[in-house]
């Protein structure tokens, strides 16, 4: 008798000490050690001691260590299974919270709801309303966090949402039918769900129905609402309305506002609104410091972004995370978004998988393979609890734009998990690297396993259609997508197939399709549609597309630099000088064009007829043997657009000119400073040209290397005197 008491006399004690670990906000080493105690004890394996141990392992993000318990308890009951899909929502493991709810014999109402949440986690609107069907059909009852859980889902299915069955405006009579309009929380997801289904009207009328029993969560929806739709005005008039009205203005309220402006992409609102946050010192608050570094960097102005996060005493991971993610949207920032995510760890912070998201990205601008292996190592190192779909899906684009295609396809085929940004990725990776036949494989093995492709699925379809000259399956996807997957073209879809069909040189067709579309072509259709006409000295149409990308961006210099670039091959020189002549007029300036090349860690930036690299002289005097040598075997540098227009007939000059370009210039750097047979990638921020094309085929083949040039729309393989683009970009 006296053992049975000491027996629960410990039980309690130990079922007090998880429970107090619980509930200190996940105390995970006391009750790693409590857990070894329990496994050295002689006390009969417990569910209910053992459920203990799942909810804290779930609760500190330790997911593997929860499954383990859970599969050792001998009896779960569905308190078990619970806590571990708890812990797999958590860890955005929708699949395998799928996978183990299929197991329970009798979920509960928890069972479901812990799994609908899941699911609108991860966005899976199909899976989560199957569910929610589901439930009907077995007459579970549903609760309001059934409904804000189903509506949630809906997000990014887009303008389409509302016509779907049951789709956005089925739940809502649901809602009505079933008595929860007068749940702050399932109308907060109506009000959410409407807006980003492009039906601002029926948010509003939601909202406005609340009434009294709305909340600040009610007032962000609808301001969050106001900013998707681009109108930061009256997101700033609904916000001075809570104001006024005495309802309680809060971090998260200041946060939506900050995120209205940035969507309605107004910089001087948000600009005004910050100097009123600067009047109470709210902009030192962490969450709202996010807003306002998110809407500088957004808007072009880092150094101001720069500003704000050094103004807050104490930035949290989230600031920390935007900040990096704002670096990394500015090209002359890329090395500082990874300089700042090593200075985060240093202030003992640890990344989570948003860091890794936002540093990925700046290794992807980089072209710095080092030190993306670097960062790849450290997330493996880490074993993120969280949403590693994502960082994987990071580190596919990462390691493709690092022209490391093949890295990219290993993590790809080991995720256990994949989604459809992780095939959209690699679909775009294979476009890019002139592996169009490897891209379309991949859309086909996408929707045979039942993914959902999107519209972002089939821009990268259509692009690998592009790089390979696919017209007729390039025409067959896009049509595919309305017709068979209900997806609406939007008009970057129509973009690629003028790309398309303009690198095939079938210019009168992609004439024709810009003029019946149902919207106008945006910039990066015209660019596409002049880059065709330079291709193929369609001059005329050519200046159309000039003339539509003048009015669109008056400030870029790429139309008038390749329209000039046109006459001046069609020996129209006096054109060309005018188009020069309206560059200096309208103080347009050309972007010079760079190359750089990563040795031993290290950058190495050219720009054209560089004299600035401590190697300067060597690397001219290897050039010049090295085109000496190609000449040899056919070379014949294309002065055709040089000449000329510098004065004469000076071709020796010319030649000299083109023999300087920069990415020339990092190539024979590279075969100076590496060994015979090793690999060399150097990127350019510009479109590679067709001379320094030519001679980097021939520098390949007689140097029997593999160089691979990215330039600002693709990767250009090298190798044996061919390239992977077959000429065609």
């Amino acid at each position: 008798m006296n053992q049975i008491s000491s027996e629960l006399q410990r039980f309690q004690r130990l079922r007090l000490l998880l429970k107090a670990c619980i509930d200190g906000g996940g105390d995970v080493s006391t009750g790693g050690a409590l857990h070894g105690l329990l496994l050295k004890s002689k006390l009969a394996a417990s569910t209910y001691l053992g459920n203990h141990l799942v909810l804290l392992y779930s609760r500190c993000g330790q997911t593997p260590l929860a499954r383990r318990v859970f599969e050792e308890i001998p009896h779960p009951n569905v308190f078990s299974y619970n806590a571990i899909l708890a812990a797999y929502t958590r860890s955005s493991q929708a699949r395998s919270a799928g996978e183990l709810f299929s197991r329970i014999p009798r979920p509960d109402l928890v069972s479901f709801n812990t799994l609908l949440a899941a699911y609108a986690a991860d966005g899976d609107a199909a899976e989560a309303l199957r569910l929610f069907r589901r439930m009907r059909a077995l007459g579970v009852g549903a609760d309001g966090f059934t409904l804000s859980s189903v509506v949630s889902s809906l997000r990014g299915v887009g303008s389409a949402a509302a016509a779907t069955t049951p789709g956005i405006a089925n739940l809502h009579a649901f809602v009505l039918t079933a008595g929860f309009a007068a749940f702050a929380s399932v109308s907060n997801a109506l009000i959410g769900g409407y807006s980003r289904a492009g039906l601002l009207r029926e948010a509003e009328r939601v909202f406005s129905e609340l009434g009294t029993s709305g909340d600040g969560v009610s007032w962000n929806c609808m301001i969050m609402g106001y900013g998707l739709h681009g109108d930061g005005p009256r997101a700033l008039a609904l916000f001075r309305e809570m104001a006024r009205g005495g309802h309680a203005v809060d971090m998260f309220t200041q946060a939506s506002v900050l995120t209205a402006f940035t969507a309605a992409r107004d910089l001087a609102g948000g600009a005004q609104f910050h100097a009123q946050l600067i009047k109470t010192a709210c902009e030192r608050n962490p969450h709202v410091g996010s807003g306002l570094v998110d809407l500088y960097a957004k808007g072009g102005r880092t150094v101001d972004a720069e500003k704000v996060f050094d103004e807050v005493p104490e930035p949290d991971l989230v600031l920390w995370n935007t900040m990096i993610s704002g670096y990394s949207l500015n090209e002359d920032f890329f090395e500082a978004a990874l300089r700042c995510f090593r200075e985060m760890q240093r202030k003992g912070l640890c990344p989570d998988d948003g860091s890794f998201v936002c540093a990925a990205s700046a290794c992807s601008n980089l072209s710095s393979p080092s030190q993306g292996r670097q960062l790849h190592a450290l997330a493996l190192k880490l074993d993120l609890p969280r949403n590693r779909v994502s960082v994987s899906n990071a580190l596919i684009a990462m390691y493709s734009k690092s022209g490391e295609l093949e890295d990219a396809g290993r993590v790809f085929r080991r995720m256990p998990e994949r989604n459809a940004v992780s095939f959209n990725s690699m679909i775009a990776g294979c476009a890019q690297h002139g592996r169009g036949e490897d891209g379309l494989a991949l859309f086909g093995e996408m929707v045979a396993g039942g993914e959902e492709p999107t519209g972002v699925t089939f821009v990268s379809v259509l692009s690998a259609c592009a790089h390979t000259g696919k017209v007729a399956e390039g025409w067959g996807y896009f049509n595919s997508m309305k017709g068979k997957f209900k997806i609406e073209r939007g008009e970057e879809h129509y973009s690629c197939m003028v790309d398309l069909l303009g690198r095939a040189g079938r210019l009168e067709e992609a004439q024709k399709l810009i003029e019946t579309m149902p919207f106008s072509l945006g910039k990066a259709g015209w660019a596409a549609l002049l880059g065709a006409c330079r291709t193929h000295d369609n001059v005329g149409l050519g200046e159309k597309a000039a003339q539509a990308l003048v009015q669109l961006e008056p400030s870029n210099a790429s139309p008038y630099v390749v329209l000039a670039s046109m006459y001046a091959g069609a020996g129209r020189w006096e054109e060309a000088a005018g188009v020069r002549r309206m560059m200096r007029d309208r103080a347009v300036r050309k972007s010079p064009g760079c190359s750089w090349i990563e040795l031993k860690k290290r950058i190495h930036v050219f720009v054209a007829d560089d004299a600035s690299h401590p190697r300067t002289e060597e690397i001219r005097r290897f050039l010049a043997v090295l085109l000496g040598k190609i000449k040899n075997a056919g070379y014949v540098p294309d002065t055709r657009r040089w000449a000329p227009a510098m004065g004469g007939d000076d071709t020796r000059e010319a030649e000299l000119r083109l023999s300087y370009h920069s990415e020339k210039l990092a190539v024979a750097l590279g075969l100076l400073s590496t060994e015979d047979g090793a690999p060399i990638l150097v990127v350019k921020n510009l479109r590679i040209c067709g001379d320094c094309h030519s001679a980097i085929k021939l520098i390949a083949s007689m140097t029997g290397r593999r160089i691979t040039v990215r330039d600002a729309h693709r990767f250009h393989h090298f190798r044996e005197g061919e390239c992977s683009c077959g000429d065609y970009w």
